[in-house]
């Protein structure tokens, strides 16, 4: 939207006048089951360092009809313009402002989010204020180093249930009156209201007790497995509260599934609002489980990194993300009593990947990012500030070891609590006990951009011992149009040595050593027989793209899956699907690949990757005329896993999907359509709510099925996540009509919701339908940055990404995003969003032409 940015330079202003003590903050939420608006009257307790200055509070509101500072009442309509109330002549020392306005709930997911059930009825609330949208909800200065208290006072309706940040208290006449929080930032806190179901909890060790609560809508009660939700969080509690030696900072800690969420979860303080999708309808793998294990932990993290010590400005934001994702992927791995201490096992085979494809993209940037103001952080929650900085941490770790890494960060938390900080402050704190200068490291890891690649150089006599061996570090250049220069960075790296016994792959030693520079000799090596695998990067101590040497690659193409342990079969498989992302490994001979060798993998989490990851090759990086055979020998392979799997186990249950995504032949659409008659079973397999809607939306998107079955699944499902799944179904279906539907539902207009606006654009956008898209490329570039300008961020970016026209791999999708580029003047956030898209097809066009050879 125009005229909601802030800039870097405004902020840093306005943080040297300002010191701003409490707010409160009242909200008539009495009207809420109609929507439409709500009253908000904020109170804010300032003080100025400067007699007469000027500055402005952020607010985003329909109507503002009143504005008071320092008892003076001010022209509103004067004073409130561009999501700003411009505050001039300011007292120095403290002011009172006030502020009484008509705010907006919204179905965008931003601000004050409003969601129907369609199951009762009733209405549900819940705020998300990152990065800019307390604003939408109240009068506030909307940067992060503005920190102050919050009291809350909150008008409901009858019955319902109101959760803040502070401990709910009883309501007097529907009227919540919450204790001021601590100082915290203003884009964590929240409000949460309705009526929702909830069960309580306490997490007491040592004469601590920390009240604890989980709460998700009625309609979803009976799946709500509050006990396993529970158990996870303790273990978080026990291992961050040991680990940073500072107690948990705010009086109780609820988690609320909500409806219609954009992201994973939010970190508000005390309140953490979770994507309802984690309550689980139907059967999922233990992968899920062990993703949302990682969401409570990484959310209960930012309790201490972000919440108690905040970043000072966004381009800090990775000491929030990197850090909690750090901690909650070594916590479910070091942690007694976890259920997933192989979990570094899924952070290299997901989120890593994630890093290694954002790092490649034209705008790839430093894990320090420079921010200019909020159009840029709102597209930087990305792989390199969540999944690459997780991967230096852990390297940093491996580098100052892990105690001393954790003494730094107690040192950090007890000097900065409640405070603002830069990086600097982490370094100083990790400098002091460690007794490393850290400032070589962090310039080369934090303040560049790019990745590294390593390679082995091995020299064998004819006895096949080793005469010499070193590790080639190369720095590829950047992308084009990126910053910055190749880099080439110290790495702490461990060497792992396999053989190959009895038919399994066993590690026979592991060297660890810091490389740096472009060659860099290991002597431990010399002299000792070579293995048959050499694996560079073993336990995945460091971020960089690792290729095998000749020799080792062959007995990994023969026998991937025949590693005992799951991380370097892991790393193997990321190995090879980045070669095949880079053009350096055929799609097909990708595929060959991984059916040679997915049958043996036990990780579940790692099939799963490599399901998804097949498929992407065989749609975007397989070469067109051997595209429709590759796909048809990938299917073959996901019904003969499907039917040959364990009854009733997680394979048995990921394969179903998989065959379900490519189903494709009348013999294999017959098959989906028996398994949801029941003329046909497949024994131990359960065809429940959610695999049930898999097989009706390729049903669908094949032709199949059209608006009768579909209304008829609609009506065994009449829940929100149905209503998704039917609009998916809906929008997939092969015609003109439903693809035009679908277009002028989310393009033309701006009414559907964000989670529904989600579902059109994923029925809408099927790779084996081309050339009924077609059309669409034109209509895309037409309307993209209207659509941009005119909805929020988060309704806008969905349509940017998802309706990009990325299956139409070609030369003329890249000269149209071009003479686009050329011409319309786009926002930065929105050009960095068209140039990543563009990549994409650049790169997938690369593949193609290496698979056609």
């Amino acid at each position: 939207m125009p005229g909601t940015n802030l800039t870097r330079e405004e902020a840093q202003r306005r943080a040297r006048l300002l010191d701003v003590d409490a707010y409160a903050v009242e909200l008539d939420l009495g009207g809420a089951q109609d929507g439409g608006t709500f009253r908000s009257v904020t109170t804010v307790r300032f003080d100025s360092a400067e007699a007469g200055a000027g500055t402005f509070i952020d607010l985003v509101a329909p109507t503002v009809h009143e504005v008071v500072l320092n008892g003076t009442a001010l022209d509103a309509s004067k004073v409130f313009a561009d999501s700003r109330i411009a505050l001039d002549g300011l007292l120095e020392g403290r002011n009172e402002l006030r502020v009484v306005a008509d705010c907006a709930y919204t179905n965008t997911g931003e601000g004050l989010h409003r969601f129907v059930d369609p199951v009762d009825s009733q209405a549900y609330l819940y705020t998300q204020f990152e990065v800019p949208d307390a604003r939408r909800v109240f009068a506030s200065f909307e940067q992060p180093d503005l920190k102050a208290t919050f009291q809350f006072t909150v008008r409901a309706p009858e019955g319902w249930k109101v959760i803040s940040n502070s401990p709910s208290p009883e309501p007097e006449g529907d009227v919540w009156v919450f204790a001021p929080t601590p100082r915290i930032s203003s884009y964590i806190t929240a409000l949460i209201a309705g009526p929702y179901h909830s069960v309580h909890s306490t997490y007491e060790k040592d004469g601590q007790t920390v009240p604890l609560g989980v709460y998700c809508r009625p309609s979803l009660a009976e799946y709500l497995d509050a006990d396993a939700i529970f158990e996870v969080t303790r273990l978080g509690f026990e291992w961050f509260q040991q680990k940073f030696d500072y107690a948990y900072p705010f009086e109780k800690y609820d988690q609320l599934f909500v409806p219609e969420f954009n992201a994973g979860a939010m970190e508000n303080a005390g309140a953490v609002t979770i994507r309802d999708q984690y309550v689980f309808r139907s059967k999922v793998t233990d992968a899920a489980y062990e993703g949302r294990a990682e969401t409570i932990l990484h959310e209960l993290a930012h309790m201490w990194f972000g919440d108690l010590v905040t970043m000072e400005w966004w381009n800090d934001l990775w000491l929030n993300e990197s850090f909690a994702t750090y901690t909650s992927i070594a916590c479910l791995a070091y942690a007694e009593g976890s259920r997933w201490p192989a979990s570094w096992t899924t952070f290299a085979n997901s989120m890593k990947t994630w890093a290694y494809r954002q790092d490649q993209l034209p705008s790839t940037h430093p894990i320090m990012a420079e921010i200019n103001d909020l159009d840029d952080v709102l597209v930087n929650f990305d792989g390199i500030t969540y999944a690459k900085g997780a991967s230096v941490l852990k390297q940093l770790v491996a580098y100052v070891g892990m105690d001393e890494f954790f003494a730094g960060v107690q040192a950090y938390f007890k000097r900065h609590a409640f405070g603002n900080t830069q990086l600097s402050d982490l370094l100083g704190a990790l400098e002091e006990t460690s007794g490393r200068d850290l400032s070589t490291w962090s310039r080369k890891w934090l303040q560049t951009a790019g990745i590294n690649v390593l390679r082995p150089v091995i020299d064998v006599d004819t006895e096949g011992v080793i005469t010499s061996f070193a590790v080639k570090q190369e720095a590829p250049a950047l992308p084009a149009g990126a910053k910055g220069e190749p880099t080439l960075r110290p790495h702490r790296i461990a060497i792992g040595l396999y053989d190959l016994k009895d038919g399994k792959l066993l590690r026979s030693d592991r060297v660890e050593l810091d490389v740096d520079g472009e060659l860099t000799a290991v002597e431990a090596l010399i002299g000792r027989r070579r293995p048959d695998v050499v694996l560079l990067n073993d336990d995945d101590l460091s971020y960089a793209k690792v290729r095998l040497d000749e020799d080792s690659l062959r007995v990994v193409t023969e026998h991937l899956g025949d590693f005992e342990a799951s991380l370097p079969r892991a790393l193997s498989w990321a190995s090879a699907w980045d070669m095949t992302r880079d053009g350096e490994l055929p799609a097909r001979d990708y595929l060959e690949l991984v059916l040679s060798g997915i049958g043996k993998e036990s990780d579940i989490g790692v099939v799963q990757s490599l399901h998804r990851q097949v498929k992407l090759a065989l749609d975007l990086y397989a070469a067109p005329a051997w595209r429709e055979s590759g796909l048809g020998q990938w299917t073959d392979a996901t019904l003969a896993h499907l039917r040959s799997a364990e009854p009733g186990s997680d394979h048995q249950l990921a394969w179903a999907r998989a065959f379900a995504a490519t189903a494709r032949t009348p013999e294999q659409l017959d098959v989906l359509n028996g398994l949801l008659e029941g003329t046909q079973t497949i024994e131990g397999l359960a065809v429940d709510t959610e695999l049930r809607w898999a097989f009706v939306q390729r049903l669908a998107a094949v032709g199949r099925f059209d608006e009768t079955e579909i209304a008829d699944e609609y009506d065994r499902d009449r829940t929100a996540a149905g209503e998704r799944h039917a609009t998916t179904a809906r929008a997939a279906r092969p015609t003109e009509e439903a693809k035009a539907e679908a277009w002028d539902s989310v393009v033309t207009s701006d009414k559907l919701p964000n989670a529904v606006q989600e579902a059109v654009i994923g029925g809408f956008v099927q790779t084996d339908q081309r050339e009924l898209l077609a059309p669409y490329v034109e209509k895309y570039f037409a309307a993209v940055k209207d659509v941009w300008d005119s909805r929020s961020h988060e309704m806008a970016q969905q349509i940017a990404l998802g309706l990009y026209p990325a299956v139409h791999v070609s030369r003329e999708t890249l000269d149209a995003t071009d003479a686009w580029l050329a011409s319309a003047e786009p926002s930065a956030a929105l050009r960095r969003l068209m140039t990543e898209s563009r990549a994409g097809v650049e790169r997938a066009l690369k593949a193609q032409a290496a698979d056609a050879r």
